[in-house]
């Protein structure tokens, strides 16, 4: 079997050290792991980034995006030496469509109430709104099933998510052409689980549930990485 590098992509609110609980699992099986910081500026740019990151790696990808890691793999996914996008508590997005778009057409989840905006200068000498999330609300929203002590971190460390990404149409949707695999975190009260479903769906995706807040990863790390070893079997070429 072709052993692919698996590249994960984190959320907002988090940066790459929210999968390391998984990345030990994957390596543990020879699976070549890169884990690289996403800007969390624009879907669209963002997905650029990964895409470029995608491209210079030799061989073939499975791409793990986690929240909105998910919809920028959705964009990403198109690279050719991409075979199998793996959506944990993802955006599973159609074309054309954005996270406010998809989110829309559901109840709201306890983030709706939790998010705190501040202010970034931009090239042009105006101001950007990033949105992060409350640090006292982090433990109850975003990860209630994982240690306290760490989930206090988490809180003081967060990279913020640009608000101007919530409205930007996914310019493409890889899951139209590379097979995937979607992780609902079924007590997730970040992403309604129900989003998760949809978009899973929609796309054809293999889906599993786990009964876990939305740092499945963290919490889940080897239901987690069951999936993404499966994506690789059954995408062995």
């Amino acid at each position: 079997m072709s052993t692919p590098t698996v590249v994960l992509v984190h959320g907002a609110f988090a940066d790459a050290s929210s999968f390391r609980a998984l990345i030990p699992e994957l390596l543990a099986d020879g699976i070549p792991v890169v884990a690289p910081a996403v800007p969390n500026r624009s879907l669209n740019g963002d997905a650029a980034y990964i895409a470029s990151v995608v491209r210079q790696i030799e061989g073939d990808v499975v791409l793990v995006g986690h929240s909105y890691g998910g919809a920028v793999i959705t964009v990403a996914g198109v690279e050719d030496n991409v075979r199998a996008l793996v959506y944990l508590a993802g955006y599973a997005l159609q074309e054309g469509e954005s996270l406010g778009e998809l989110q829309g057409g559901f109840p709201d989840s306890a983030l709706a109430t939790a998010l705190v905006q501040t202010t970034y200068p931009l090239p042009d000498g105006s101001t950007g709104t990033d949105v992060s999330v409350d640090p006292t609300k982090v433990h109850d929203v975003f990860a209630q099933d994982v240690d306290p002590e760490i989930t206090k971190v988490l809180a003081v460390s967060q990279r913020p998510l640009a608000a101007a990404a919530f409205g930007e149409p996914a310019s493409a949707a890889a899951w139209k052409t590379k097979p995937s695999w979607g992780v609902v975190s079924s007590s997730d009260n970040t992403i309604n689980p129900d989003v998760e479903r949809h978009g899973y769906q929609r796309a054809g995706a293999k889906i599993v549930e786990i009964d876990s807040s939305h740092l499945v990863m963290l919490s889940h790390p080897k239901e987690s990485a069951d999936v993404v070893r499966e994506a690789i079997r059954a995408t062995d070429r």
